[in-house]
Order: C-alpha cells, then structure tokens, then sequence
C-alpha cells in the first residue's frame, strides 16, 4: 500500500506578532480555566508544542499531568488519541499494523493511535523498552515505517508523555537517547491552598476538562509555528546557546552534557517565547528562561557528584551564573 500524504505544513493563514501573542493567550486561559495556579507550567507546555517538539510530564500521581494533557488537546481542534502504557503493550498497538483484507486477499495498513496530531502516552515507563521504542522514529522523523514501508505521520504532531517518579516496580526508565527526543521535561508539583480552592470549585459541577472547547484551529496552530519558525537568532544570541552547551560538556559534576540536539531545542523554544511577547528576535533572557526544562532531563551527574549531594538543577544555576550573556542586547 503506498504512503499516506503528508500534510501541508503551511498555512494560508497569515498571522502577525500581535496576532501570535492574542492566540497563545487565549490557550493559555483556556487550558488555565482546568489547571490552576501553574500558569508557567501551562505557558511552558504550549511553547513546546508550538515548538514542534514534544513533551514529558513527571511528578506524583493526582497532580494533574493527564488533566494538563488533556486540556492542551481539547485547546486545538486536532485530531487527538491516547493510550495507557502496560508492559503488554506491543509496538503495533501504537503504530498500527497490516490487516488481511478479506475482499482482496492483501494486507492493508491499518494505523495506529500514533497517526493523531496529539498523541498522549500516560504512564510511558510502564510500557517496555521494545513499546517505548517504537515511538523514537515518530518523534523524531514524524513517519512511521512498518514491513519496510514509510507512512508521514500527520502535521503538526506533538507526543505528552506522563510518568511517575515512585511507584517503580515494574517500570522501565526511559534510556537517555528517548528522553533526548523530548523538547521539555516538566513537574506540576502539588497546588497552593488557594489554587486547590479554585479546583474544587471549578469542579464542584463536574470535571472542567468536559466543559471545555477547542479555540485554536489546526490551520492557525501551524500558522504560530510557521511564524515561530521564521524569529530571528542573531548570531550573539546562537554562540550563547552554544557556550551554554559547551559548559556542560566540560563540568566536573557532570557525566553527560547537552547535545547538539538540545541547542536546536533551545533556540526552538525561545523563538516560541519570544514571538508570544510579540517580538520577531530572541534575547539571552528568553534562553535564560529555557534553560532548566530543556537542560534538566539531558544531564547525568557523576557519582562523585551524587555523593555530594549535587543536583542537576544546581549544576544549571551555576552554570547561568558562570557564562555570561552576550553584551549590548536590552533584556526582555
């Protein structure tokens, strides 16, 4: 059977700063009228998105990572799937597989949830290494090959995964080379007493997720990331980005670094931050603000570190303080 056609990936729809800023404004209130008090996480998730990469919730269970999941796919009008990850969860049941079509004697591709604009896997690390790898090509070529055939995944596509950090018996971690495939790792964390008022009281006449409407179009979506696309990074700003990698290559309390991959996430994710304000250049304080999500998951201490009791985030914030944004540009 031969591929599917890949989407457009433009959109006829022109938009222009202001335009950008009113959009990602309005999923911001609308994601913030389900999840509350964490509208930097919110912000965050949606710069992911916007980004085309693709995202990573970890913390403890009932803190709303599904809830958040949920609520970035209800905001777009795209085709969205999901599925729970258990260790009998097999490759084909996310990518699909060929079927005995009894009218013509052929096997016919049938795809799987995979084939969605947002794509939730909750609870990744219950699934098994074979399972969880059958999403590395997804995320990071958008196609899916099966019996030699490459089908194009349909555009935009954006992976949420969710996982927990206890509960591990029965889990399988996720290596270093799929967590690099992730634009963002991110914590909710629990609620503030007054933002668990709001919940109850938003919820008191059922769930708020089911109250809630897409208003972004998929045509405008791909428009803010086209547009995104095109902020420029001046070269100040890119030999920044580098040089903040390159610390990390060379910390004595670091093990593995950041990759070229992580430059490239970096330097996505600030033009999403930087067109949300409505302006068309990256500054040093929109890497700055990126630096610990994009950072966090790609970096492995050593032992020695772990002895001392260092963490990752304590190696970032030395590292900000240690290399110093270029001269001459104004702050955001």
């Amino acid at each position: 059977m031969p591929p599917r056609k890949r989407a457009a990936t433009r959109s006829p729809i022109r938009l222009t700063g202001a335009g950008f800023g009113e959009l990602f404004e309005r999923m911001v209130d609308n994601v913030g009228t389900v999840l509350k008090g964490k509208d930097d996480v919110v912000r965050l998730s949606l710069t992911a998105m916007l980004a085309n990469g693709h995202l990573l919730f970890e913390d403890y269970p009932g803190t709303g990572k599904t809830m958040l999941a949920r609520a970035l796919s209800a905001t777009v009008s795209a085709t969205t799937s999901r599925i729970q990850c258990t260790p009998d969860l097999l490759p084909a049941d996310i990518t699909g597989s060929p079927v005995l079509d009894r009218k013509t004697g052929d096997f016919v591709f049938r795809p799987g949830p995979v084939f969605a604009n947002i794509f939730l896997a909750d609870e990744i690390n219950r699934a098994t290494p074979k399972t969880q790898s059958a999403l590395l090509e997804a995320m990071a070529e958008r196609n899916v090959t099966v019996d030699g055939v490459t089908h194009p995944l349909p555009t935009p596509f954006f992976v949420l995964a969710t996982e927990n950090p206890i509960e591990l018996a029965g889990t399988f971690p996720l290596p270093e080379a799929q967590l690099d495939r992730f634009l963002f790792k991110l914590s909710l964390g629990y609620a503030n007493p007054d933002a668990e008022v709001e919940v109850l009281m938003t919820h008191r006449l059922g769930d708020a997720i089911d109250r809630i409407g897409a208003v972004v179009s998929t045509e405008e979506l791909v428009s803010m990331m086209d547009w995104a696309a095109q902020v420029e990074v001046g070269e100040p700003v890119a030999r920044y980005i580098v040089d903040l990698c390159q610390a990390t290559r060379h910390d004595a309390a670091l093990q593995m670094g950041a990759s070229s991959r992580a430059a490239l996430a970096l330097m996505r994710a600030a033009r999403v931050v930087a067109a949300s304000q409505g302006r068309d250049d990256v500054l040093p304080d929109d890497v700055r603000l990126l630096v610990p999500p994009v950072f966090g998951h790609r970096l492995l201490l050593t032992p020695d570190a772990l002895l001392r009791d260092e963490t990752v985030d304590g190696v970032v914030d030395r590292l900000l303080t240690a290399v110093k944004p270029p001269l001459g540009l104004k702050s955001a």
